[in-house]
């Protein structure tokens, strides 16, 4: 049978979601308590990899298996294998067809950035952080020239494995709460480092060092190197995957609840 999971983890211990021939991947901590459950090696496909440092609220993966256990297995007894930082939120029977990255048609990430003088300390890794104050407005407005179906080349990682950088942004909003800005990001799909990189050059118009004009002219460019640096990974969260209706899946997940600072 193939099993769909949804998983939460935090990106700090692990070197990415992607497999490493060291282990310290949250595939592999996934993958070697799914075979204590299962009593059988599996192998696990997700809707999509993150980088070290990035987290998730909700990354959902399917495996298959000649095991035959309750779903309450898939969830609670893979949770008592797996170490702290990764918990299954919940598991669900699928249909052969169902895959868990192709079967996707969209995916959601938000991306927390703290505004402060002073580093963080009890956020650290948790939220991203910059030291100024920053133009809000400038920043959305700079926002909307992101938004729809573009090249996004020069947002994309030179490692970057996309067959196409062109995708659809459908939504890029910025809100703000207690000195932290929120960057919620829906797309078809996303490149490698898109939704950093995307940050960071909205940061570099939040200070002033860019506008809109800029941003319109580094879109069209398709040139990585004209583009800001990276941004740190520590405030990105995978926060959904969209599936068709038909496999009733709960592939979304409240990026809200992580507002402790509140």
């Amino acid at each position: 049978m193939r099993i769909a999971l949804g998983v939460e983890y935090d990106g700090r211990a692990f070197a990415g979601w992607q497999t490493q021939p060291h282990g310290n991947t949250v595939q592999d901590a996934l993958e070697r308590a799914i075979a204590s459950v299962a009593g059988e090696t599996v192998g696990t496909v997700a809707a999509g990899r993150t980088d070290a440092g990035v987290h998730a609220l909700m990354q959902v993966t399917h495996f298959d298996t000649a095991a035959n256990r309750p779903l309450t297995a898939w969830v609670r007894g893979v949770n008592a294998f797996l170490p702290q930082g990764v918990a299954v939120l919940w598991a669900r029977e699928v249909e052969d067809t169902f895959h868990a990255r192709f079967s996707a048609f969209s995916r959601s990430y938000s991306y927390f950035l703290l505004t402060h003088p002073v580093r963080p300390a009890m956020l650290s890794g948790k939220i991203g952080w910059y030291h100024q104050p920053l133009d809000v407005a400038a920043m959305r407005d700079a926002a909307r020239v992101l938004t729809g179906r573009h090249d996004f080349s020069s947002f994309r990682a030179a490692e970057c494995q996309a067959r196409s950088p062109v995708k659809n942004l459908e939504r890029l909003s910025i809100s703000e709460e207690a000195g932290v800005l929120r960057f919620d990001l829906c797309a078809d799909a996303f490149l490698h480092h898109m939704v950093r990189n995307i940050v960071g050059a909205l940061l570099y118009v939040g200070k002033g060092a860019l506008n809109s004009a800029d941003l319109a002219a580094l879109l069209a460019a398709r040139d990585r190197t004209r583009a800001p640096p990276t941004f740190m990974p520590d405030g990105l969260y995978l926060t959904g995957v969209g599936y068709p209706q038909e496999y009733a899946l709960p592939a979304s997940a409240d990026p809200g609840r992580l507002m402790l600072w509140r």
